[in-house]
C-alpha cells in the first residue's frame, strides 16, 4: 500500500472513530441541553497545523497540513456533527481548505470559498445575508480570523500568533440581530 493510501486510510479511520465517539457523547449524555433561540451560530478559526514551507513543492506559499494538523481538523469535524452546519467557508489555500473538508464532508457540505484579501465587513455582511439560520464554519488565517470575529461580534478579539492554532471564535446571533462572543479552544 503506498504512503499516501496508507495516510488516507488513516485519515478516513480517525475520522469515523471521532465521529463514533461524538455521536456516543450526544446520545448518552443523559440529559438534553436547552437551545439558546438563535438565528445564526459562525464558528471561526484559523487553519490547522500547516507545514513549513518547502521549495520543493509546486507552491511553496501553499503548505498541506501535517499529521497534527489533519487530526485538528478531523476533531473539529466531530465538534460540530450536532450542529445544524449549513455551509463551510475556506479560503483558496490548501491548509484552509483541508481544515475545513471534513466539517464539509460530514454534513453533505462543499467547501466554499472566500477572498481573504477582502474587507472583513464586506466578509461579514455577505455571511449574515446568506445564512439567516443555522451554523456557518469559517477557516481563516492568524492575520484574518480575529478581523472577521472582530466584525461578526461588534467587539475586540486579541491578534493570533504565527504559532497559535487552538483558537475557535463562536458568535451567536439572536433572531433580533444581535451577536454574542462565546468560544473555546478549538479542537
Amino acid at each position: 500500500m503506498s504512503r499516501s493510501a496508507l495516510l488516507s486510510h488513516r485519515m478516513q479511520f480517525h475520522c469515523m472513530a471521532a465521529l463514533a465517539l461524538a455521536l456516543t457523547a450526544c446520545t448518552t449524555s443523559g440529559h438534553t441541553a436547552k437551545a439558546e433561540p438563535q438565528a445564526s451560530r459562525f464558528v471561526i478559526v484559523r487553519h490547522a497545523e500547516k507545514q513549513s514551507g518547502d521549495a520543493a513543492t509546486a507552491r511553496p506559499d501553499d503548505p498541506a497540513l501535517t499529521d497534527a494538523g489533519r487530526e485538528r481538523a478531523v476533531r473539529l469535524a466531530a465538534s460540530l456533527v450536532g450542529d445544524p452546519v449549513v455551509a463551510v467557508y475556506a479560503t483558496p489555500y490548501r491548509r484552509t481548505r483541508d481544515t475545513a473538508s471534513p466539517t464539509a464532508r460530514m454534513h453533505g457540505l462543499q467547501v466554499s470559498e472566500y477572498d481573504p484579501h477582502q474587507p472583513a465587513s464586506a466578509l461579514v455582511d455577505a455571511l449574515r445575508t446568506a445564512h439567516p439560520h443555522g451554523t456557518v464554519l469559517v477557516v481563516g488565517h492568524s492575520n484574518t480570523v480575529p478581523a472577521i470575529a472582530s466584525a461578526l461580534c461588534g467587539c475586540e478579539i486579541a491578534p493570533i500568533g504565527e504559532d497559535e492554532y487552538d483558537h475557535r471564535h463562536v458568535i451567536d446571533i439572536d433572531r433580533q440581530g444581535r451577536a454574542r462572543l462565546g468560544g473555546s479552544p478549538a479542537p
